[in-house]
């Protein structure tokens, strides 16, 4: 009976802490040069009495050093705030003031951290695009040289590596966001410099599969095309990287027949065609002249033709499929010219028995 009774009132604490929830999302903090931090949009701040009044207390106080520029003081009680109130409407914006002095001070790594605390903690916060927009400039600063520098004062090594780092945390903050595949073009190019074309290719790879309506899609085909031709070592050597750039340099020309890097994808699709067809013809030379094949050497004069039909290459593979029909027929005429000698021999020994 007590159970029963008190079941209406569970429903109703349930139902006022989701309003309180969602009114504490829909809240936002705004900050006032003469009235300080105050939250609009909702009513609450995430705390109740003594906390919430230290709160909004440490928010006002850490501004006023922020604007005062005594920015030590500033992250100190900042800090304080999210170590303390976490669960605060306070807490996020107390990391984004951090993220902000430090990347004033040119800290890109502790402010990249600091924003990344935010993605982490409070992914539903209304300063996510902002946040993920900053992430962003500082990669890119890093990747186009921007020392970090420790206490704000020492600089330190530039750092590629880094921004690798970053842009991967960028894809996978927001894999869905326009920054994902700009981010992934970038690992890609910067993993090409470090000459990682294992890495680079493995980006590219993510990027049209993941991306492939994205603008930069293109740009990805090409360049992963290119950077499977740039692994190929000649016709004496594994194909498997010439095959791999035929692959995305025919995909290119197919899915973007208008992109102005048409032309360029077909002298690389021809390159390709070329070295494979070549390597075809070195292993039916080999059957040809050194093993004395010809139905094996066949096959492969015929595969340098299929690859490439209208080159260079396949007009010496028919070169070579005529000399074998040549050498079949001359061996057959042998053959048939042996078989007659016998033939009339035996005829004549017949006769001389007689």
């Amino acid at each position: 009976m007590i159970f029963s009774a008190l079941r209406p009132l569970r429903i109703l604490f349930t139902l006022l802490l989701a309003l309180t929830v969602a009114s504490a999302t829909r809240a936002e903090l705004v900050w006032n040069p003469s009235t300080g931090w105050s939250i609009e949009g909702g009513a609450l701040s995430g705390l109740v009495g003594a906390d919430a009044r230290n709160a909004l207390d440490l928010m006002n106080r850490a501004r006023g050093a922020e604007e005062d520029g005594s920015n030590s003081t500033a992250m100190r009680l900042y800090k304080r705030i999210t170590n303390r109130y976490p669960n605060s409407i306070y807490s996020p914006e107390a990391y984004f003031r951090i993220a902000k002095i430090r990347l004033d001070r040119e800290q890109y790594y502790k402010a990249f951290e600091a924003y990344q605390e935010i993605m982490s903690r409070y992914p539903n916060t209304e300063r996510f695009n902002e946040v993920l927009g900053e992430q962003y400039r500082i990669a890119t600063a890093l990747l186009e040289g921007a020392r970090n520098h420790v206490w704000g004062v020492i600089p330190t090594f530039r750092s590629k590596e880094r921004a690798i780092t970053y842009f991967e945390w960028i894809v996978a903050n927001a894999p869905y966001n326009d920054y994902a595949p700009l981010a992934l073009m970038n690992v890609a190019r910067t993993h090409q410099q470090l000459r990682n074309t294992a890495l680079a290719i493995y980006a590219l790879d993510r990027l049209i599969n993941n991306y492939p309506q994205s603008l930069l899609a293109p740009d990805a085909y090409i360049r992963l095309a290119e950077t499977h031709a740039s692994l190929v070592d000649g016709p004496n050597y594994d194909q498997e990287s010439t095959r791999e750039a035929i692959t995305y340099f025919e995909d290119f020309m197919i899915l973007f027949p208008e992109d102005g890097n048409l032309a360029s994808a077909e002298e690389g699709l021809n390159e390709m065609r070329s070295v494979l067809a070549e390597s075809k013809m070195r292993i039916a030379d080999y059957y040809m002249d050194k093993s004395h094949n010809l139905k094996g050497a066949r096959v492969f004069y015929n595969e340098a033709i299929t690859t490439y039909p209208d080159s260079e290459v396949a007009s010496r593979a028919r070169e070579r499929l005529d000399r074998i029909d040549a050498i079949e027929a001359a061996e057959e005429a042998s053959e048939a010219g042996n078989a007659t000698a016998e033939n009339n021999g035996g005829r004549k020994k017949f006769l001389g028995l007689f």
